[in-house]
């Protein structure tokens, strides 16, 4: 794995990191300031009533959820493969979970746009699980997230494969389209703008019953979007920093060459292999919901993967500081 080298890319990580780190500012400064100072001071009632606790209970509702649904498995996996692959190619690869977070919460803050207008046939179709939206959401959101998945952990195999000397094959060159596409960071903010498109987990249909709640209220519209900011603002945090802490983690190179050779063996691994079984979740479970495929697959898509992303990020930590408290013991020597 070829180490990122500061001195050849510096000015140009340093200018995009102090963008997003910017635009993460502003998220939390906009969705925390409207809150404090002027939802709370004008009385209006995002909690549908109990004055200023429950309003600021309410605002932190809505980050914590973000927060939470940064940790979602499918984004830790999407976000450290591609990660992983861009610092591979010595790319600049600091800011892939905030452009995935972001395209992520475009979905959300546009439907509780839609919410505080007034919309609420949308809040109904969501809410209901046989309604077409929630139908083809269902498919469309888990089924670009399971194929993107196993495209990333190919291209990752395929890559360290070739770092010890195979050949990349007809593989790596049907995926060549797919690596040209997403080939920088503001890239992935596609990919999450069509993982969004599920909003089908808790912490999603959670935020659009509060959004859905405030807006049914007296209260103006302007106000109720100080909830889908704040939950952005939450999950973009967390999924750069994320992203940011791993392509440290994948660009660093230990001195000894046999101990780097298993490192990037290791952190590769614990990423692809998580990616495919997550994949393979997600596909299965569209295939049973909407096919009715029996067999092993009813079983393989009720496996659960809602706290594998905190495991994921964690093992890949703890790989880090495992080979970094190796590479701090003195060598022994034989006589």
């Amino acid at each position: 794995m070829t180490a990122l080298r500061d001195d050849q890319t510096g000015p140009r990580i340093r200018r995009s990191t102090i963008g997003v780190i910017s635009l993460i500012a502003i998220l939390h400064v906009l969705g925390w300031g409207v809150l404090v100072l002027l939802v709370i001071p004008a009385g209006i009632p995002l909690g549908g009533g109990g004055g200023t606790l429950v309003t600021l209970g309410v605002g932190l509702t809505a980050y914590a959820l973000g927060v939470r649904h940064a940790f979602d498995a499918d984004h830790i996996a999407a976000i450290d493969n591609t990660t992983r692959r861009l610092a591979e190619r010595g790319k600049p690869a600091n800011t892939v979970g905030f452009w995935f977070s972001l395209g992520h919460s475009t979905i959300v803050v546009v439907l509780c746009i839609l919410l505080a207008l007034g919309i609420t046939a949308i809040g109904t179709s969501l809410a209901d699980d046989s309604s077409a939206l929630r139908t083809w959401t269902g498919i469309i959101g888990p089924t670009v997230s399971g194929v993107f998945l196993l495209i990333i952990a190919a291209i990752n195999i395929a890559s360290l494969r070739r770092r010890h000397g195979h050949a990349g094959g007809p593989v790596l060159r049907m995926l060549g389209p797919f690596e040209r596409a997403v080939d920088r960071p503001s890239r992935m903010y596609v990919v999450g703008l069509l993982f969004g498109l599920g909003f089908d987990t808790a912490t999603e249909i959670g935020l659009l019953a509060l959004a859905g709640a405030a807006s049914f209220g007296a209260v103006p519209w302007w106000a109720a979007l100080t909830l889908p900011i704040l939950f952005a603002a939450g999950m973009s945090a967390f999924d750069t920093t994320q992203g940011a802490v791993m392509r440290r983690a994948y660009s660093w190179q230990p001195g000894r060459r046999h101990l780097g050779e298993v490192y990037a063996l290791v952190m590769t691994g614990i990423s692809v292999v998580a990616a495919v079984l997550i994949a393979i979740v997600q596909l299965s479970d569209v295939l049973v919901a909407n096919l009715n495929i029996g067999g092993p697959l009813p079983w393989v898509a009720s496996v659960g993967i809602d706290g594998l992303g905190f495991v994921l990020t964690g093992m890949l930590l703890v790989t880090w500081a495992v080979v970094l408290v190796t590479m701090r013991r003195p060598r022994t020597t034989t006589n």
